[in-house]
This record gives structure tokens, C-alpha cells and sequence, in this order.
């Protein structure tokens, strides 16, 4: 696997901003085609989403509160976007 040279801590974060909003752009696509309906389909994907954060995280051994945004930003940025519609989804009558 081929390493990148030491790169800006201001570029990495930036990459990650752009990997969760590229990720969240395709989460709302999916969701909006989910047959359960969009808030229900949207806090099943941002819940995988976090999930998928913290495993990726552990694997690559990323410290979690880094000078850097890492994965597990991303998967705290999720998890309280998950919290955020569920809560939407209860609070609104169907």
C-alpha cells in the first residue's frame, strides 16, 4: 500500500470534511428511495455510518481526540445526526 509524505494537519482535516460530506450526500440519496420512509431509512444509514466509523477507526488505531479530524469525528458527527432524526421521527405524527 502506497503512504502519502507527511501531509498538513489543515489538509487532512479537510479530507475528512469532504469524505463525511460525500458520505452524507450518498446517505440521503439512499435514504430517499428507502421504502420505510426518509427519517426512518436516514437513522438506520447515519447508525451504520457511525458504526462503520468506529470500526475503521480501531482498525487504523486513530487516537480519538486528535489535533486532526479522523473517523472518529466523523462517527461522532453521525451519531448525534442518528440521535437528531430519531428524535425528528418521534416527535412528528405520521
Amino acid at each position: 500500500m502506497v503512504q502519502l509524505p507527511n501531509l498538513p494537519q489543515e489538509l487532512r482535516s479537510i479530507q475528512v470534511l469532504v469524505r463525511f460530506l460525500l458520505r452524507m450526500a450518498i446517505l440521503t440519496a439512499f435514504a430517499a428511495f428507502g421504502g420505510v420512509g426518509f427519517g426512518t431509512s436516514l437513522a438506520a444509514l447515519l447508525w451504520m455510518a457511525a458504526i462503520l466509523g468506529a470500526v475503521v477507526g480501531a482498525i487504523k488505531r486513530e487516537p480519538p481526540f486528535d489535533a486532526v479530524l479522523n473517523h472518529w469525528d466523523e462517527m461522532m458527527a453521525y451519531t448525534a445526526l442518528c440521535c437528531l432524526v430519531s428524535g425528528f421521527n418521534q416527535s412528528v405524527p405520521v
